[in-house]
């Protein structure tokens, strides 16, 4: 049994059934081998696959005999912008990364057996992007403007049991720009089809929350809503069983009630697990409570709901604490896209990237600014990173970036719908510690802001009494001060979110202080602050001579700052943590010719940048040592290249060719040094000559071999050297996985490095690579992390930016072997083969 929540609702037993029942004209199921069609409790089938779709707007395409035949046919996830192409004459602008947007529709044709009539049928959407309508037989099933939001819709009186039915759905991005970071287009998250009987749990209707968590014992109180949607009163018996990693039953709790007819009944039960396995950062462990629903002594549901025990929370003087430990919040801001593959995110990508962000020591995400998918989500909890779940960038009043387009039309009408829905899908996730409704709402600096917070407020209390709310306020300190943050709005707050609040670093109060001494009651945790960003392997800048890099450039000002900011969030343990901007580049909120930003310390492929390793270095324990910048300086012999280390050791000696440059040391501890110091040697505690977080060099550039050598407790940790490249003479691949699975979702990701003729990769390589493809899988995107490049991203071929690109290879639904081959004008070919079963 899959007990993921991949969507609106969890997996529950017997749902594989559904797939001999299920038929649709395109789909890839049929009647399973063996299976007998007997109607499990509970059945849901992924509705991704066999859809039709066209951009443009189609009157009468709801109607079900519309004729579709010349649509295209496609699968979901789906987002139509990314296809391109990248224009600056685009409405959706510099916000949009100059993508199109426009107007979609879906048609999806499927049949069910006439033994399902006496079922509840649901279709669950994750994500449209944006102002969706959605039809089933030509019947009107509703709008949805908020394209963030999950949501769902009963297609229970409209179905044709035994004959063909007809889904349509209309997407609606043609207001532009509508979105201040780039959204994409059209049905970009999981479908899935639900079908119960008519007693069942509702949808998202667990609730567990932990009233005592110790390490010898903690109380689980689990709140279930039992929906009956028959005809007459129903006996209701609800089992809850707690289940632990291994398929053990741990305890369980019964209770009966009799529910009348299209009645509900919320049961409230309280049980006790002794010597509980707590869900931490370190061991993120989950257990799930299984909801068996009876009706005369039969099983009519099974609903499953993954769980961790945990207890989080947020102090005044202490900072956050997980099961009361003091925990700092090593945090990243992310934006939902994934570069070439824009909305539409494989789950094995954001998987790849969740494994990333945790080799640097990141251990928080902020889902900025919108609700983030439900596999986003499972993927946090079973990695053990925690959430900062973010619902709105606008409330009630605008944003001028994107012309009056934005939520801020529909909040009042929707908000809290949308917010429910968001709380009840999420709140069972133990990586979810805190709440934020907004990111830098006008509205706080308003007459009103602080009357919509408390409605705010009051939803996420009422609905989740078990975790705090924030906003983050980017104008705490600004001036003048009609502009700034009201304090009756900062007042409501359950924790204080500051942004960027290192851009008052010239006041007399050094960035959090700001507030301390008169608010030292006030929880605070930094909402959003500048990163060590930057275009990767771009060195714009470094010398005096040269143009200056611009804002992506390189840029020691803007790394220093980032260093004295994480020392002050490090130091004090009032600060709950930290969530730099961002932790990935992303599409949108650019200016031409770039079409996405380089805000991130990994760019769009996944590739760390330099500034990727100052984090390792303050976040992990193990060696590390990075230099930069790259040793390929022809034309500037016997300039003083500035070279910088990031690096955890006590002390590095740098080396040029093999004579010594010298030995650099910190003058500021790493955590645990000050245990340490009376072992580190007397002349190593001598050149601790710098309060930064990085060693520097100036050395006079000659080609060649640049080592540096690392020192803790004396004892050497790590080498690392930087080769002088010679010209472009392979294309080497490689893969991040050894097999993928044969279901049409999973992918891998292909690294082509430009390398010479000794495999060092060639730092300033732009040469052209095209992928071939070979077996049972396609190409479904490539990049660079070029932001500055308008190449299709649906393409076969890619030019290596600074050495390097990328391929996004998705499996068939047929199992074999996938080669994927690298060419190059000129380079000895590379080539990889992987499994696929």
């Amino acid at each position: 049994m899959d007990i993921s929540r991949r969507s609106l609702f969890k997996h529950a037993a017997g749902s594989m059934a559904f797939l001999s029942v299920l038929k649709s004209s395109n789909s890839v199921h049929g009647q399973m081998p063996g299976s007998t069609g007997r109607l499990q409790p509970r059945m849901r089938e992924s509705f991704d696959f066999g859809w039709k779709f066209i951009i443009g707007d189609w009157p009468g395409a709801q109607n079900r005999g519309f004729d579709d035949s010349s649509w295209r046919s496609v699968d979901l996830p789906h987002d139509w912008s990314i296809e391109g192409p990248v224009d600056e004459k685009e409405p959706s602008g510099g916000a949009g990364g100059y993508f199109p947007t426009g107007i979609g529709w879906y048609r999806k044709r499927f049949e069910l057996p006439e033994s399902f009539n006496d079922r509840k049928i649901v279709i669950e959407f994750d994500g449209i992007y944006q102002n969706s309508e959605v039809w089933i037989n030509g019947k009107y099933l509703g709008r949805r403007p908020f394209g963030y939001v999950p949501f769902f819709y009963d297609l229970t009186p409209h179905l044709s049991f035994g004959r063909e039915n007809v889904l349509a759905v209309k997407a609606d991005n043609s207001r532009q720009p509508g979105c201040r970071w780039y959204s994409g287009s059209g049905i970009y998250r999981h479908t899935w089809l639900l079908a119960t009987h008519p007693l069942h749990v509702g949808c998202w209707g667990t609730f567990i929350t932990f009233p005592r968590v110790a390490e010898d014992e903690a109380t689980l109180r689990i709140k279930t809503r039992v929906e009956n949607d028959g005809t007459g009163r129903a006996a209701c018996s609800l089992v809850n069983t707690i289940i632990d990693r291994d398929g053990n039953t741990v305890r369980s709790s019964e209770a009966e009630q009799e529910i009348d007819a299209q009645q509900e009944y919320r049961f409230v039960q309280q049980v006790t697990v002794k010597d509980p396995n707590l869900w931490s950062v370190e061991d993120p462990y989950l257990y799930r409570v299984r909801s068996t629903v009876r009706q005369a002594g039969r099983v009519v549901d099974e609903y499953d709901t993954p769980i961790g025990i945990r207890e989080a929370v947020f102090d005044a003087d202490r900072g956050f604490l997980l099961n009361g430990k003091q925990v700092k919040l090593n945090g990243v801001c992310l934006h939902h896209d994934a570069g070439c593959v824009g909305a539409a995110v494989p789950d094995a990508v954001w998987e790849r990237r969740l494994k990333i962000l945790r080799e640097m020591g990141c251990n928080a995400v902020r889902t900025s600014h919108n609700p983030y998918s439900a596999e986003f989500m499972d993927l946090c909890d079973r990695r053990g990173f925690l959430v900062m779940d973010e619902a709105f960038d606008e409330w009630k009043v605008g944003k001028g970036q994107i012309r009056g387009n934005g939520y801020s039309n529909y909040f009042d009408e929707w908000y809290e719908r949308d917010v429910k829905n968001l709380i009840h899908r999420d709140r069972n996730h133990p990586s979810v510690v805190l709440w934020s409704a907004g990111n830098e709402v006008p509205d706080q600096s308003h007459s009103q802001g602080a009357e919509t917070l408390r409605k705010l407020l009051d939803i996420f209390h009422r609905e989740d009494p078990t975790r705090p709310m924030t906003v983050g306020c980017d104008q705490i300190m600004s001036e003048p001060l009609a502009n700034r943050v009201r304090p009756e709005f900062l007042s409501l707050l359950d924790v204080v979110g500051y942004n960027y609040v290192d851009r008052w670093r010239d006041r007399k109060e050094k960035y959090y202080s700001i507030d301390r001494e008169a608010f030292p009651d006030r929880r605070v945790i930094g909402t959003e602050s500048g990163s060590m960003g930057g275009i990767r392997g771009d060195y714009s800048g470094l010398f005096p001579s040269d143009s200056p890099g611009g804002f992506f450039g390189y840029s020691p000002g803007r790394r220093i700052d980032v260093e004295q900011l994480w020392k002050f969030v490090r130091i004090n343990d009032y600060v709950a943590g930290d969530f730099m901007w961002t932790g990935i580049d992303y599409l949108g909120e650019a200016f031409w010719p770039s079409k996405g930003a380089a805000a991130g310390v990994i760019d769009s492929c996944g590739f760390p940048k330099d500034g990727f390793y100052f984090y390792q270095s303050q976040w992990t324990d193990k060696p590390v040592l990075h230099m930069f910048p790259h040793w390929n300086w022809e034309g500037k012999e016997g300039q003083c290249v500035p070279v910088t280390c990031y690096t955890n050791c006590d002390t590095v000696e740098l080396f040029l060719n093999g004579r010594s440059i010298g030995t650099k040391g910190y003058a500021f501890p790493r955590p645990g040094m000050e245990e340490r110091w009376g072992n580190v040697p007397a002349r190593a505690r001598a050149l601790r000559t710098t309060a930064d977080l990085h060693l520097s060099w100036d050395v006079p550039y000659e080609p060649g071999i640049l080592k540096a050598v690392g020192i803790k407790d004396g004892e050497v940790v790590a080498t690392l050297e930087i080769f002088t490249a010679g010209p472009p003479a392979a294309v080497e691949l490689s893969v991040d996985r050894d097999s993928l699975s044969a279901d049409r979702r999973d992918v891998a990701h292909f690294t082509a490095r430009i390398v010479d003729g000794r495999g060092i990769v060639v730092p300033l390589a732009d040469n052209e690579v095209t992928f071939e493809i070979e077996g049972p899988g396609k190409l479904i995107g490539v990049d660079n992390g070029d932001m500055r490049s308008h190449a299709d991203y649906r393409s076969n071929r890619r030019k290596a930016f600074n050495g390097l690109c990328l391929a996004i290879v998705q499996a068939t639904a047929e199992p074999g072997r996938i080669r994927l081959g690298g060419n190059s004008p000129g380079l000895k070919s590379g080539s990889v083969t992987i499994a696929t079963t």
